[in-house]
């Protein structure tokens, strides 16, 4: 096992929700993006890090994303791109990176990759909560001319994720939910 590896690669989904939530989630007070207090956090970086879950989270992402037969796949920064860029690897589909704001140098860009008008592209997310920043995402996608028929997530927190995504015309698919992972707040 590589130098800094204390986990084996999980071999079914009930492992890689097991890992998933032994590296990531944390418990205590924490704010989410959407303004809402939570008793836990999912710090997706800690498992997004690790290639023995990220490969696996990869091929699942994968399997999900091309039922919806993308031309590309999407994320966004930061926490999107690591998950967007495993899911390209095994599908071999070209990525789009979807940063926070237009850069305000060079070519002041908010989309980063090759896009054109009629592509179909599935959008990729790590922690889904009420899906605000994904939406956002799918907008700025569709104003570029692009078709996004869904957003699939790693985790969804059952906090409207689904409901505001599917509110918006778009399939929703999670990986695994909050209870996959025997969080129960």
């Amino acid at each position: 096992m590589p130098a800094g590896s204390d986990h084996r690669t999980p071999t079914d989904a009930s492992g890689l929700a097991a890992a998933i939530a032994e590296l990531s989630l944390l418990r205590g007070s924490f704010t989410l993006r959407s303004g809402r207090t939570s008793s836990y956090y999912l710090d997706k970086y800690r498992f997004s890090t690790r290639p023995e879950v990220l490969g696996p989270v990869g091929k699942l992402l994968a399997e999900r994303a091309m039922r919806h037969q993308p031309t590309r796949l999407a994320g966004a920064e930061l926490g999107g791109i690591p998950l967007v860029t495993v899911a390209s690897l095994e599908t071999g589909l070209p990525t789009i990176f979807i940063r926070n704001a237009k850069k305000d140098y060079g070519t002041a860009k908010q989309l980063e990759g090759a896009i054109e008008a009629g592509d179909r592209v599935v959008f990729v997310e790590d922690v889904a909560t009420t899906a605000g920043q994904a939406l956002e995402a799918v907008g700025i996608l569709r104003e570029a001319g692009a078709e996004v028929p869904a957003i699939i997530t790693v985790i969804d927190r059952l906090e409207g994720a689904r409901e505001n995504v599917e509110a918006a015309g778009l399939a929703f698919e999670a990986l695994f939910t909050k209870r996959d992972l025997g969080v129960d707040e």
